[in-house]
């Protein structure tokens, strides 16, 4: 379906990965004008009036969408479960604690309930790997989810079936001192093994060691370990 140069779509991200989803739909599909905003302040309902916008997608952003704009405008957010299952924050770290090797990228209209509108569409992924492996991994997924909803003018249906809410995680709960099992110890640190997450810890009274880089191997866990000191109360 051919469309005019001026529908606007706005890649809405404050994450490093999408910089190339939007790069990529630009070349293809020049005919279209792809926008990628990634400050708060630049998303006003000024800005996006000003920009004639016709529907806004959102990869990853971590403030709420204020009523002003998804009620004028079409938004469209992208959440790491097979909703209604894991409505909620932190919802990769969420599945991979419950022990979820895989699961959908679900495609919805934002509405006033957090993670309850109407669902375009769904798309299988792989929870192998870190975070920002992760990450990169459902980039490319939801690349091709915009892609569908833009050339078929996909229509959101309601969602159906149990509703499951996930708790968003606290910097605190990145301590591995609970931890019991290797398994646990190496999905803990991969989970949080991404840039802006607060690494998984372990600490004493004067210094703390964040983990990074995670490998199993065989009956021990290897990772890189960065030691800081704590400043003093």
């Amino acid at each position: 379906m051919k469309r005019m140069k001026e529908e606007t779509y706005i890649i809405l991200s404050e994450k490093k990965w999408n910089t190339q989803l939007v790069e990529r739909l630009k070349e293809k599909y020049p005919e279209l004008n792809w926008l990628h905003l990634s400050k708060r302040e630049d998303f006003t309902f000024e800005n996006l009036n000003n920009l004639g916008v016709t529907k806004i997608f959102i990869p990853h952003w971590s403030y709420i969408i204020p009523e002003n704009i998804y009620s004028n405008f079409e938004c469209i957010v992208f959440h790491m479960t097979d909703l209604p299952y894991g409505r909620g924050g932190s919802p990769l770290q969420n599945l991979i604690v419950r022990g979820h090797k895989k699961t959908k990228i679900s495609a919805l209209r934002v509405v006033k309930e957090l993670d309850a509108g109407a669902i375009y569409l769904k798309k299988d992924l792989d929870l192998s790997g870190t975070a920002e492996q992760i990450y990169f991994r459902a980039n490319n997924v939801i690349e091709k989810m915009i892609e569908q909803i833009v050339q078929e003018n996909l229509k959101p249906k309601e969602q159906e079936g149990e509703v499951v809410t996930f708790k968003r995680r606290t910097p605190e709960m990145s301590n591995l001192k609970e931890v019991k099992t290797l398994e646990q110890v190496y999905d803990m640190i991969r989970m949080l093994d991404a840039e802006g997450y607060p690494h998984a810890f372990i600490e004493t009274d004067f210094i703390k060691i964040e983990f990074v880089d995670a490998q199993p191997e065989g009956e021990k866990v290897t990772a890189k370990a960065i030691i800081t000191v704590k400043e003093k109360k």
